[in-house]
C-alpha cells in the first residue's frame, strides 16, 4: 500500500482503538463498580445488573447503525467517523462522573444506562464506518490485510484498558479501586476521544466514496436509505448470519473471559486480568497475518476454519479453562481459543463491505451487523451469567458452539468475495465480478 493509504488506515485505526477502549473498559472494570450502582447483595446478581446495562448498549447499536450508516453513505465516511467519536467522548464523561447508589440511589444507574445508550449509538455506527473506510482506502489486492487493522485497533483498545487495569491494581488498594479508582479509565477515554476528534476532522475521504457520485447502482436520493437496503435483503441477511457465531465467540473470549477465570476458574482478579492482557497481545498480532493470508487464499477458508474450530472446540476449551488453576494453563487455552476466533475477526470487516455497492455500503454493513450483535454478542455475557446463576454453567459452552455451527452453514454456502471490485458491486441478484473459484 502507498503512503497515503497507510495514513488513512492508521488514522482510522487510531480512532477505532479509542472507541473500543471506552466500550470495553465498562466490561473489564465492571467487577469493581458493580457494587457502586446497586444495593449490597449477591455479587453475581450485581454483575448481572451491570451486564444487563452492558447488553442494553448493544440494543442501541442497530439505531446507531441506521443513523450513522445513513450519514456515512450520504455525507461520507469521514463525517460518520467524526460523529461516532464525539458520542463516545460524551458517554465516557457521563460514566466518569456518575453518582453512586449511596449518593443518588438508582439515579447513578440511570446515568450509567444513558451513557451506555450513547455508547451503543456510537459503536453501532463506528464498526461499519471504520470497516467501510479501511476496506475502501486500501489496495484492492490487500483489503484483507488492511481491514484486519479494525480488530487490531479494537483489541488494542482492550489491551490498553486491561493494561491500565493492571497498573491500577498494582498502585491502588482494592478498596480504592472499588470506591473511586474505576473512574480513571473513563476519564482517560474521554481525553483520548477528544484527540481522535481532532485527527478525524483532518482525515481524507476515500477515493471509492468520492467516485460514488457516478454510482448508478444506488441513486443519490436513495443512498443510505432503508429502501436501498431492502433491495439487498439477501446480503443483509448474510451479514447477520455470518456475524452470529463470530460475535458470540469473540465476546466470550474477550470481555467475558476475565470474569470467567475469576468467578468460575478460581483465579484471582489480578491473574485473570493478566491472562487476558497477554492473550490479547498475541491475538492482535495474529490479525494482519490472517488478513494477509486471506488475500492469497480467499476469505471463505478462514471463516470455515473458525466455524469448525469453534463448533467442536468450545466445550473442551471452556471445560479445561474452568479447571486451569494457574496462569500458564489458562493462558495456553485462551490463546488456542483466540487463534480459532482469528479466522473470523481478521477478515469479517472486509467480507461484509465487499457485499454491498458504495451507495449503501455503510448502512448495509452497519444495520444487519448491529442487529446480530444486539441479539448475540451483546447478550453473550448476560447469557453466560444466567447459565451460571442457574447452576448449569456448562450450557453456555454448548450455546456458543451452536451459534458457530449455524454460521458454519452460511460460510459453506456463501460466495467468495476476495476479488470483487468495490466500484462494480451491483444490486442484489445482479452479476458482479466473474465467478471466483471457491477453494476451501
Amino acid at each position: 500500500m502507498g503512503r497515503e493509504q497507510w495514513k488513512k488506515v492508521l488514522v482510522g485505526s487510531a480512532g477505532n482503538m479509542v472507541e473500543w477502549f471506552d466500550w470495553f473498559v465498562y466490561a473489564s472494570f465492571a467487577t469493581y463498580f458493580a457494587g457502586s450502582f446497586f444495593p449490597d447483595g449477591n455479587p453475581t446478581a450485581q454483575l448481572m445488573n451491570t451486564a444487563g446495562i452492558f447488553a442494553v448498549g448493544f440494543f442501541m447499536r442497530p439505531v446507531g447503525g441506521w443513523l450513522l450508516g445513513r450519514v456515512g453513505d450520504r455525507k461520507g465516511r469521514k463525517a460518520a467517523l467524526t460523529l461516532t467519536v464525539t458520542l463516545m467522548s460524551a458517554s465516557a464523561v457521563l460514566i466518569a462522573i456518575a453518582p453512586t447508589y449511596a449518593v443518588a440511589g438508582y439515579g447513578g444507574a440511570v446515568v450509567l444506562l444513558v451513557a451506555r445508550l450513547l455508547q451503543g449509538l456510537s459503536v453501532g455506527g463506528e464498526y461499519a464506518a471504520s470497516a467501510t473506510y479501511l476496506t475502501e482506502a486500501s489496495d484492492p489486492k490487500r483489503r484483507g490485510f488492511a481491514s484486519s487493522f479494525q480488530y487490531v485497533s479494537m483489541t488494542a483498545g482492550q489491551i490498553v484498558g486491561l493494561g491500565l487495569q493492571i497498573l491500577l491494581q498494582r498502585t491502588l488498594s482494592d478498596d480504592a479501586l472499588h470506591s473511586w479508582g474505576w473512574r480513571i479509565p473513563f476519564v482517560v477515554g474521554a481525553l483520548g476521544a477528544a484527540i481522535i476528534f481532532y485527527l478525524r476532522r483532518n482525515m481524507l475521504e476515500t477515493e471509492v466514496y468520492e467516485e460514488s457520485a457516478d454510482d448508478a447502482t444506488v441513486g443519490g436520493d436513495d443512498k443510505g436509505t432503508l429502501k436501498a437496503l431492502l433491495a439487498h435483503k439477501r446480503e443483509a441477511f448474510l451479514v447477520m448470519a455470518l456475524t452470529m457465531g463470530g460475535t458470540v465467540a469473540y465476546y466470550t473470549y474477550t470481555t467475558y473471559l476475565t470474569k470467567y477465570l475469576s468467578n468460575s476458574a478460581g483465579l484471582s482478579k489480578q491473574t485473570a486480568t493478566l491472562v487476558s492482557f497477554c492473550a490479547l497481545i498475541v491475538f492482535a498480532c495474529l490479525q494482519p497475518v490472517a488478513g494477509a493470508l486471506s488475500d492469497r487464499i480467499g476469505r471463505r477458508p478462514l471463516l470455515i476454519t473458525f466455524a469448525v474450530g469453534s463448533t467442536f472446540l468450545t466445550v473442551p476449551i471452556m471445560t479445561l479453562l474452568r479447571h486451569a488453576g494457574s496462569f500458564w494453563p489458562a493462558l495456553g487455552l485462551s490463546l488456542l481459543a483466540l487463534l480459532v476466533v482469528t479466522g473470523y475477526t481478521s477478515i469479517n470487516a472486509c467480507v461484509k463491505a465487499e457485499l454491498f455497492p458504495t451507495g449503501i455500503r455503510a448502512l448495509g454493513v452497519a444495520l444487519p451487523y448491529a442487529i446480530a450483535n444486539a441479539l448475540f454478542g451483546g447478550t453473550a455475557e448476560y447469557v453466560a451469567l444466567w447459565f451460571k446463576n442457574g447452576g448449569i454453567e456448562a450450557g453456555f459452552s454448548w450455546y456458543v458452539a451452536g451459534c458457530a455451527a449455524v454460521s458454519l452453514v452460511v460460510y459453506l454456502t456463501m460466495r467468495e468475495t476476495r476479488d470483487i471490485d468495490l466500484n462494480r458491486v451491483k444490486a442484489a441478484g445482479a452479476p458482479t465480478e466473474p465467478a471466483v473459484e471457491q477453494t476451501v
